[in-house]
């Protein structure tokens, strides 16, 4: 499953879901991605980046719609450990779950992401639905050679380990 930010001639950014690349371009050629916000159907791929893990030294923390980095030198101060509101949980939660159904048919490649992902960009094995992981400069250069790769959107331990 492929995720990509796409936006509308309006200026609306959303995220779709396609089984591949080719998917994408053909429900762009038949009209089926429309704006969810506006009904637009004149949509393209929003520029985007692959989330890759940070150090294990600094985190991210959202502050007025922003990402903040801290790292273990950082000044910045961390949010107060106030709960979420229930919507956003209940959010989260959905997230996980549509994420949980689209990865039921994905295989697991552990740490072969890339290399598995380049040989099917490349033709050199067949198509197919794969998750695992990658180090932020294995998604940089994915992405440097036109394959299509997107994140997760919630973190996913490997099948032998408990989440």
């Amino acid at each position: 499953m492929i995720v990509f930010d796409l936006s509308c001639d309006e200026g609306h950014t959303f995220e779709g879901w396609f089984s591949s690349s080719a998917d994408y371009a053909d429900q762009i050629a038949q009209g089926l991605v429309t704006c969810p916000i506006c009904g637009s159907e004149d949509v393209v791929k929003a520029p985007m980046a692959p989330a890759v893990p940070t150090k294990g030294n600094s985190r991210s923390d959202v502050v007025e719609g922003r990402v903040v980095e801290h790292t273990a030198s950082s000044s910045a101060q961390p949010i107060a450990n106030t709960p979420m509101p229930k919507e956003v949980t209940e959010a989260f939660a959905a997230l996980a779950k549509a994420q949980a159904k689209a990865l039921e048919k994905s295989e697991w490649v552990g740490d072969k992401f890339a290399d598995k992902a380049r040989s099917m960009h490349y033709g050199e094995s067949d198509a197919a639905p794969i998750h695992g992981q990658a180090t932020r400069e294995e998604a940089e250069d994915l992405l440097d050679e036109g394959v299509s790769v997107a994140p997760l959107i919630v973190p996913v331990a490997p099948p032998d380990e408990l989440n």
